[in-house]
Parts: structure tokens; C-alpha cells; sequence
């Protein structure tokens, strides 16, 4: 730079990162999505979907875990043009819930995007 040469501002752009604004049933849009509440962040809403793939055939299925106290019939699940079964639950923050899904009320499927699994008493995984 010249001396006596004032400095110019650069504006420089930075490349922005683009997010999936889809409805959790379309495609592109797969496993727990999970959006922080404004009251405090005391809780989150997180929705679950279970894909057409899991539940083929499948009339009906429900999710269940700890927040509804293991209750097969508490938290029904919407089925989705797609095939897929989807429900939005508002959580507490600060823990972790197991839970799985309930296809039929005979077939238990985990969550396969789910951000972890843990052993149950029973032989298998949440």
C-alpha cells in the first residue's frame, strides 16, 4: 500500500450453508429431527419417523419409551402418503429417552437413525 493510501473496507461474501426446509414425510428428510423450544430451552420438540421400509405391510404403529411410561397404545403414529410413519413429541432436555417402535403391536423395530443404542433387560437394544 502507498504511504498516505487510505484502506478500503473488503466485503468479502462467505458461502452459506443451505439446510432441508422438507415436511419430515418427503423424501430426503430421514430419521429424528429435533427443534429447541424458546421458553427457556427446558424442552425440544423431536419428530420421529419410521420409514415404509421398516414397516412394510404395517397397519398401524405406535413409538414407545420412557416418556410415555412404555405405554404400547399412549403415542399413536400417523401413517404418511409415502408410506412412512411420523409423530412430533415435545421433550424434556437434558437426558436421554430410549424407546422403540411398535409396528402391528407385535414387532418391535429401533429407530435407525437414532443417536444411540443402549442394551435392555430383555435381550435386545433401544
Amino acid at each position: 500500500m502507498k504511504k498516505g493510501a487510505k484502506k478500503q473496507a473488503v466485503s468479502k461474501k462467505l458461502p452459506v450453508r443451505k439446510t432441508s426446509k422438507k415436511p419430515i414425510g418427503e423424501p430426503g428428510n430421514l430419521g429424528i429431527k429435533k427443534q429447541y423450544l424458546h421458553s427457556g430451552l427446558s424442552s425440544c420438540r423431536v419428530s420421529f419417523r419410521l420409514p415404509k421400509e421398516a414397516a412394510l405391510d404395517a397397519k398401524k404403529a405406535t413409538i414407545v419409551g420412557d416418556f410415555n411410561n412404555w405405554d404400547a397404545e399412549a403415542t399413536q403414529m400417523k401413517r404418511l402418503k409415502n408410506g412412512d410413519f411420523a409423530v412430533t413429541l415435545d421433550l424434556n432436555t437434558g437426558r436421554a429417552y430410549n424407546y422403540r417402535y411398535l409396528i402391528d403391536g407385535n414387532r418391535w423395530e429401533n429407530d435407525w437413525h437414532a443417536d444411540r443404542y443402549e442394551q435392555n433387560p430383555y435381550g435386545g437394544e433401544n
